[in-house]
């Protein structure tokens, strides 16, 4: 599956950075959305940081991603 993943992401003519840098953000956000507590705006936001086209996020996108780990106890 992981390859498969890597395979896809090299699709987009991406880095071999990265791709690694996509597959951390898609990590951090589907841990999140396993979260069984979570609400609709953390939801939606997701969905969105999910679906962007580039691979980073800007520094107003990390912070919320943050915040939401933050606020469900994925990182201190």
């Amino acid at each position: 599956m992981q390859q498969r993943r890597l395979q896809y992401l090299k699709s987009f003519n991406y880095l071999p950075a990265e791709c690694e840098q996509v597959q951390l953000v898609c990590d951090r956000i589907n841990r999140l959305r396993d979260n069984e507590n979570l609400e609709d705006a953390p939801c939606a936001v997701l969905k969105h940081l999910g679906e962007l086209k580039r691979p980073y996020l800007t520094a107003v996108e990390e912070r919320l991603l943050g915040l939401i780990e933050k606020e469900y106890g994925m990182i201190n």
